[in-house]
């Protein structure tokens, strides 16, 4: 009796064994086969600043801004037809000469009416290069075309070392001059007239505006956008805006029209309309 219970603890022994040895193999051939643990992933690299024959960065494309600098370029909350949005310039502050500041009050009061792009005016610069519609920019060795898809603006900044023309020319967009300071265009735009404002807010300029733009690219899809404002008429210092433009990158994108001027012509000449 004893031997036969001795003859099962030794049987029992060795299965128990086999089984842990088993279990202990098929561990470790899991352990080989399991594939190894995948390294954290990294944010993709910004690809790289296009540069063109001449070296310069490469400042051709669609561009948008993804601001409302167009109704106000100062901090704001909401109000009807009017998205609340951050500020674009600096520090916030509009250093206005006290009898400006009286007149940009009643501008705002006005607004809605009086605001020269409700009447499909140009809206000037730099409030064009911050309208809420995408442009295009090609460029070459001599100069920097922009084409924009309100109202059909465009715009020429020479690089090709010209001057500004002689005499106030009183235009609605400027005479812009460019050059290069490494790897940013620096645009110097004078000559205009005092028909234009910053945004609905009723921030407006005189026809002493100078304004100085830099443009440069942070990488491929953004472009670093600065514009410094000067007006003795109307403000105590210069000041200056910032923002990014946004490169358009969707499939077959282009400047389509947005021809405002056009639309209150259709009251006075309507299309003419085909009999069925």
């Amino acid at each position: 009796m004893k031997f036969r219970l001795l003859i099962l603890s030794v049987l029992l022994s060795m299965s128990l064994a086999g089984h842990v040895g088993m279990a202990q193999s098929a561990g470790a051939r899991g352990q080989q086969n399991r594939p190894a643990a995948a390294a954290p992933s990294r944010p993709a690299a910004a690809a790289p600043v296009p540069r063109a024959r001449d070296g310069k960065p490469d400042l051709s494309g669609f561009w948008q801004v993804m601001n409302t600098a167009n109704f106000d370029i100062q901090d704001h909350s909401a109000s009807d037809g009017v998205p609340a949005g951050q500020g674009v310039v600096e520090g916030n502050e509009l250093p206005y000469l006290p009898e400006a500041l009286a007149k940009k009050q009643e501008h705002y009061k006005a607004r809605g009416t009086d605001d020269p792009e409700t009447k499909c005016l140009a809206p000037g610069v730099p409030r064009l290069m911050y309208m809420p519609y995408p442009f295009q920019i090609v460029q070459d060795s001599r100069k920097v075309f922009m084409l924009f898809e309100y109202a059909s603006h465009n715009r020429t900044i020479h690089t090709d070392g010209t001057a500004h023309p002689k005499g106030g020319l009183g235009l609605w967009l400027g005479d812009a001059r460019g050059h290069w300071e490494g790897d940013t265009l620096v645009a110097d735009v004078t000559d205009f007239n005092d028909q234009t404002w910053f945004d609905r807010a009723g921030n407006f300029h005189s026809d002493a505006l100078h304004v100085v733009e830099r443009y440069s690219l942070k990488d491929r899809d953004h472009m670093n956008y600065e514009a410094t404002i000067e007006d003795p008429n109307v403000f105590t210092r210069p000041w200056k805006m910032k923002m990014i433009f946004y490169r358009r990158v969707e499939e077959n994108f282009r400047v389509l029209e947005y021809l405002c001027w056009a639309f209150p012509l259709e009251k006075y000449y309507p299309y003419p309309t085909v009999p069925r």
